[in-house]
């Protein structure tokens, strides 16, 4: 890791344009470390700027420099413009050039420097210069921090760029619940938290935020939607377009409702299929050994996390539940065993 680090700070020691791009749909890590690092680079002296490929959920808003934030989709020129004009461009929370969605071609034709910082498995190859990858981290925010250290240039860590990655941290853990919290992760936190991250806001701002509608849509989908199936220790929450829109749906709404499937005793894998703009998605989650990314890459055109992925049908909503019933069925002996390992062999 050190020759990474090593050009890493070559290419930043002078200032330039630099964009920064993340995955379609972003979440709390791909913004996290994409305005933590925004903040970072903002203090060594060069023009930044992020450019996401499309909008993401209002909770996550009020992080700083988010106000600066280019959505692509209703500014294609000007991302355009940017990413031509970038002598560097950080890819960061992804590792396959698609999933920067329209953004793709004009990084595939650009001829800057390209970073990648990323905690996914499988990175694409020749997709960037200078490639940081370490699927055994907890997030790309815990990635960034250590970049940033080994750097030697942790006294640049201000409030504003540790709540940026303190956020992506504590969502891509579950609050530090899963599997991939370590000690080193806490350490992080500790750190972060003595730079000024405000740990108790910071949670309250993403969690405890939700709109009227946001509330009702989970009790519809915990009471009407969600199926169970406790002989195969597995739970299925459904959602056409249709439903989305009695409740008024606004993008982040549906964040977090599977892990109400898998917080219920004896459920060792849960999946959220949600009908969206003609698209069903999955976002496919477990416990103990059970690999969902190999499930969301198998079945689904997808990937993930050993307890966290997700996926694409190409069927439709009805279609797709009935396909992961049949998952569910053929791995029932699987998830017998691993409940039995979870929960009788403490």
């Amino acid at each position: 890791m050190s020759n990474r680090i090593e050009k890493l700070k070559e290419i930043i020691s002078r200032p330039q344009k630099i964009v920064i791009t993340t995955h379609r749909g972003p979440d709390g890590d791909a913004i996290g470390s994409s305005l933590a690092l925004y903040n970072f680079l903002l203090k060594l002296g060069h023009t930044v700027n992020v450019i996401t490929p499309n909008d993401y959920a209002s909770f996550l808003h009020w992080l700083p420099g988010n106000n600066e934030v280019i959505e692509f989709e209703g500014s294609e020129k000007i991302s355009e413009k940017l990413v031509n004009d970038a002598e560097t461009i950080f890819m960061l929370d992804f590792n396959h050039l698609y999933r920067a969605d329209g953004l793709a071609d004009y990084i595939k034709k650009s001829n800057a420097n390209k970073v990648l910082i990323d905690h996914h498995r499988d990175p694409e190859k020749n997709i960037a210069d200078i490639v940081f990858s370490d699927p055994d981290i907890c997030s790309t925010c815990q990635l960034l921090f250590e970049i940033i250290e080994q750097m030697g240039m942790f006294k640049l860590i201000d409030k504003n760029i540790a709540e940026c990655i303190y956020v992506g941290i504590m969502t891509d853990t579950g609050s530090f619940k899963y599997s991939s919290t370590t000690s080193k992760t806490h350490n992080v936190i500790a750190s972060l938290i003595d730079c000024g991250a405000r740990n108790t806001k910071i949670h309250d701002l993403i969690y405890d935020n939700y709109s009227a509608d946001r509330m009702k849509l989970l009790g519809y989908c915990l009471n009407d939607k969600m199926l169970l199936f406790p002989e195969n220790n597995s739970a299925i929450i459904s959602l056409s377009n249709t439903e989305l829109k009695k409740f008024n749906f606004k993008k982040g709404d549906t964040e977090g409702i599977i892990n109400y499937a898998l917080a219920i005793k004896g459920i060792i894998f849960a999946a959220f299929i949600v009908e969206r703009d003609n698209i069903v998605k999955l976002s496919l989650r477990s416990k103990g050994s059970f690999k969902v990314n190999e499930i969301a890459k198998k079945y689904f055109s997808g990937g993930g996390h050993e307890n966290a992925a997700g996926g694409v049908s190409t069927e439709n909503i009805e279609s797709t539940i009935d396909k992961v019933k049949e998952i569910i069925n053929n791995y029932k002996n699987e998830l017998n065993n691993i409940k039995w390992k979870i929960y009788f062999y403490l």
